[in-house]
């Protein structure tokens, strides 16, 4: 092969001091000429191109590097110093590409980017083809709610003791990413029954009825094992309707703030904490005892995390009084005030704790 020096004339000055616009040119030239003949090139031609292009590709525009590194994500034998370089930038639209495809990349280069680099690097990761314990038990540790769901649902990814229980524990109170657990081939008898036993009862309804027939056998057996399939509660009450009520709203896509809100101003106490469990992925045992409290803040709290208006929280707090008490005008306004004043991010934790705590 025509040595780098001779591709392109004057290619050591454009390299050391050439302009901007003279690299971007030299690199999507030399660029071009690898791609095209990047089936028969050898071992050390793919290794005179990185050389050379590792100096100049940095230099061009972010929508040049990102076209190369599109077609660079396809290719067995890349040039491994320049993807490895386009791999680790933070601009999504270059490393993406090379993360979630690209075969030479080895394990050691994406642990480190995966330890190091934001959300979208770990989403663009999560779609590779394999992934190893090694790499998901940083997936998992790290990722968001988003990256952790496209893991848990990559049938190529594979998870450590580990990784497998903080998937469990975060599913507690993320109903999509239950569903996506429960249905991986490699989950345990007994990881599949923990996975449950954090779930509320419409979301282990909604996995039997998603998974392969042949899956559905193992989940029906880790329900029936589980003795709160209807939660007990105490004082007495029988969810066991109001769930099969929420159930059928859900499977007829109409289980929303509307319903909730009618259960709600007929104070029909039952279907209304069942609603707000299915919604919130907290137990209706839980939501029972702290709505039944002294104090209205767990409507304010549960309510700013699934968004609710405030007529239906308002409705909500009535519900909780009973239709023989009536509050005062000062009670209604401070509670309004607190549900505005209320951060999403402060109910969201104190939901989290909750949820753990049920777990528990």
């Amino acid at each position: 092969m025509v040595a780098a020096s001779l591709l392109i004339p004057g290619l050591d000055e454009i390299v050391k001091d050439g302009d901007p616009k003279r690299r971007t040119e030299a690199a999507r030239r030399i660029a071009e000429l690898f791609l095209l003949g990047a089936a028969n090139f050898r071992p050390d031609h793919v290794d005179l191109f990185d050389g050379v292009l590792l100096d100049l590709v940095p230099h061009t525009e972010l929508a040049a590097r990102a076209d190369l590194a599109e077609r660079l994500s396809v290719l067995a034998n890349a040039p491994r110093g320049l993807v490895g370089q386009l791999a680790r930038e933070d601009e999504i639209a270059i490393a993406g590409p090379l993360l979630r495809r690209s075969p030479v990349i080895d394990e050691a280069a994406l642990i480190e980017i995966a330890r190091v680099k934001g959300q979208g690097h770990l989403l663009a990761m999560s779609e590779r083809s394999t992934l190893s314990c090694d790499l998901t038990d940083v997936i998992v540790h790290r990722g968001d709610r988003d990256v952790v769901r496209r893991a848990a649902g990559n049938a190529g990814a594979l998870f450590s003791q580990t990784g497998y229980s903080a998937l469990i524990k975060r599913a507690s109170h993320d109903g999509i990413l239950t569903l996506a657990v429960g249905q991986r081939d490699d989950l345990s008898a007994l990881q599949l029954k923990d996975l449950l036993a954090g779930s509320v009862d419409l979301v282990r309804q909604r996995l039997l009825a998603a998974a392969k027939p042949g899956r559905q056998a193992a989940i029906k057996r880790a329900m029936s094992e589980i003795s709160d399939i209807v939660e007990p509660v105490e004082g007495g009450r029988n969810f066991a309707p109001a769930q099969r009520t929420i159930l059928a709203l859900h499977n007829a896509g109409e289980l929303n703030e509307a319903a909730l809100l009618g259960f709600a101003k007929s104070h029909k106490y039952e279907e209304s904490i069942a609603a707000l469990s299915a919604m919130s992925a907290v137990k209706i045992a839980t939501l029972d005892r702290l709505i039944s409290g002294d104090r209205y803040d767990p409507i304010l709290i549960v309510g700013k995390t699934i968004d609710l208006e405030w007529a239906t929280v308002r409705a909500l707090i009535l519900l909780r009084l009973g239709p023989s008490r009536v509050p005062s005008p000062a009670d209604i306004e401070g509670a309004r005030l607190n549900f505005t004043r209320l951060m999403p991010s402060t109910a969201e934790r104190v939901v989290g704790f909750w949820q753990t705590r049920q777990s528990a």
